[in-house]
């Protein structure tokens, strides 16, 4: 059945893209995970990728044209199929899907003939939805790896009042937790998804239109054209789950503290206040009405919720009911939560890089006395504070300038040899593992290096990294120094075909010209996509790079 591709919402901020170019014509076969088209946003110029296979039937939108989030682009379908009642809203036409059966019939049984047109006329004359005054809303694809979405929140209820513009949910994806927009003026009839459940990208997730409106029929509509694509588990199921889950969850502290610092709202607006303040409210059991926030428009962050004092009282309530609620001794106790939509896509894709991709090991040991006698003179005149890391970055920049066969992915029938530099910074965060990019790293200053390294850091750890901060890497660098952590292998970040595992630097026995002295050594691992890099080709990169660290002056040239 042919398949509708739609433009999708690439950035928090996008209401259009522009299609750049297109990588595919009428006519090509598509399979998933083919690039269509690059789409310029108003962030970057991404790749629009097909999870659908078949033939490319129609091209909806020019070069250079732009169409708005949710538009139709393009449809994909099977060789010759009829498209056209995609286009205009209506169902397949039934004479074409009954007209086989209907000829066998005729043969057969000439009375059936005359009662089936019938009864395909009673389905479409039920699924028709054109009259309807509404608009189905679904899950956009907020990022270029996301596969689905868990509602955070609703901001709205069924039968209020839906302004375009306006917020109506919190998505969970696996980058972040991003606002969803209306794009639609009406009434919230329908929610087919409760807040902490998951649902597909193009997942049907609401219903927005004139108050009364049929929105049944037009979920059917939706429904029998294929393209709803229904949360994992049932309605009723998650709400028993997520009841289960509160209480066996929320400790007791948590209820005396809101219960205790409560201040309702007296006309029900909803709080304004960020995603990330929400859920450090939730964890230190802070009522969030009950904080004054200091953003834009009275929106509650993260300072306000940090600096928040509640009352003495709930405090001592709280240590008397935490006390009470300990495990007793020798019992055995779990807890489980729902996996995160970061969780998920990260252990999806290092599943299919470790699994998919021949990985191979090599580590090599670097003298860093120079490095930490540069790093201290650098320190000195710099305007902000140069790290270990951001020379390893900064080496790492230079030795791919130098061996561009590691700066490569594999792309199954052919490999992409990359002539930009971008970077991959591994952040740990709460739930997982980030990666935001430095692009161009090569041509960046170590203070430039070191400036971009804590912003993105920070925007990791608040979740206000955007698309354009995590896309794009073609090498990866992990390192786990400041943990302790002496040598350590790391699963290849996808596209890349090589990541950098850094270990601490530790003061050790080294043999220098025959005689043992007290030294700084730095074991490094270089793991490997074998269908790219081959062993000498690694080594000739890490060569380089022990080179440079142990005169860094030569990073410098």
């Amino acid at each position: 059945m042919a398949e509708i591709i739609r433009m999708p919402k690439m950035s928090d901020t996008m209401e259009e893209g522009v299609i750049a170019s297109w990588l595919k014509k009428v006519g090509d076969t598509i399979k998933p995970g083919d690039i269509l088209a690059e789409v310029e946003t108003d962030k970057a110029t991404m790749e629009l990728e097909s999870y659908d296979e078949g033939v490319l039937l129609y091209i909806g939108v020019q070069e250079k044209d732009s169409v708005p989030v949710n538009g139709v682009i393009a449809i994909i379908g099977e060789k010759g199929e009829d498209y056209e009642h995609l286009l205009n809203g209506s169902n397949p036409p039934a004479e074409a899907k009954e007209s086989k059966p209907e000829a066998k019939k005729e043969e057969s049984k000439p009375e059936a003939k005359e009662a089936e047109p019938s009864k395909s006329e009673a389905a479409t004359e039920k699924i028709d939805s054109s009259s309807i005054n509404a608009t189905v809303i679904t899950m956009p694809k907020m990022s270029d790896t996301m596969q689905e979405g868990t509602i955070a929140t609703w901001l709205k209820k069924v039968g209020d009042t839906v302004k375009s513009g306006e917020i109506i949910a919190e998505v969970e994806t696996d980058k972040a937790t991003m606002e969803l927009e209306s794009y639609e003026d009406g009434v919230l009839l329908y929610i087919g998804v409760e807040a902490g459940n998951s649902v597909a990208v193009d997942g049907v997730i609401a219903v927005i239109g004139e108050k009364g409106a049929d929105f049944q029929t037009l979920l059917k509509a939706q429904q029998s054209s294929g393209k709803e694509s229904a949360p994992a588990e049932t309605k009723e199921e998650p709400k028993e789950e997520a009841k289960a889950e509160k209480s066996t969850d929320s400790p007791a502290p948590v209820t005396s503290v809101s219960a205790s610092t409560a201040t309702p709202s007296a006309n029900g607006e909803r709080v304004k206040a960020s995603p990330l303040a929400k859920k450090i409210a939730e964890e230190k059991g802070v009522d969030i009405r009950a904080v004054s926030g200091s953003g834009e428009g009275g929106r509650i962050v993260k300072r306000d919720v940090e600096n928040f004092i509640p009352a003495v009282a709930p405090a001592a309530a709280v240590a008397s009911a935490s006390g009470a609620s300990a495990p007793a001794l020798g019992q055995e106790s779990f807890r489980e939560e729902k996996v995160s939509q970061m969780r998920k896509v990260i252990a999806k894709r290092l599943a299919e890089s470790k699994f998919g991709a021949p990985h191979f090991y090599l580590t090599m040991e670097i003298n860093m006395d120079k490095a930490i006698e540069a790093r201290k003179s650098m320190n000195e005149i710099s305007p902000v504070k140069i790290s270990f890391n951001d020379m390893v970055i900064k080496a790492s920049a230079v030795a791919l300038r130098q061996n561009p066969k590691v700066n490569s992915s594999w792309l199954g029938d052919k490999i992409r040899y990359n002539d930009h530099i971008h970077i991959g910074m591994a952040v740990a965060v709460e739930e997982g593992l980030l990666v935001p990019v430095i692009r161009f790293a090569d041509q960046l200053t170590l203070s430039q290096i070191s400036n971009q390294a804590k912003t993105l850091g920070g925007k990791a750890k608040t979740k206000e990294l955007q698309p354009k901060d995590w896309e794009g890497n073609t090498f990866t660098i992990s390192n786990l120094g400041m943990f302790g952590i002496d040598e350590f292998t790391a699963i290849i970040n996808p596209p890349d075909a090589c990541i950098l595992a850094v270990g601490g630097i530790k003061e050790t026995v080294i043999v220098k010209d025959g005689q043992m002295k007290i030294g700084n050594v730095m074991k490094v691992t270089l793991s490997c996509d074998h269908r790219v890099v081959d062993g000498a080709v690694g080594s000739a990169f890490l060569l380089t790079l022990k080179s440079l660290l142990e005169d860094p002056v030569r990073i410098l040239i």
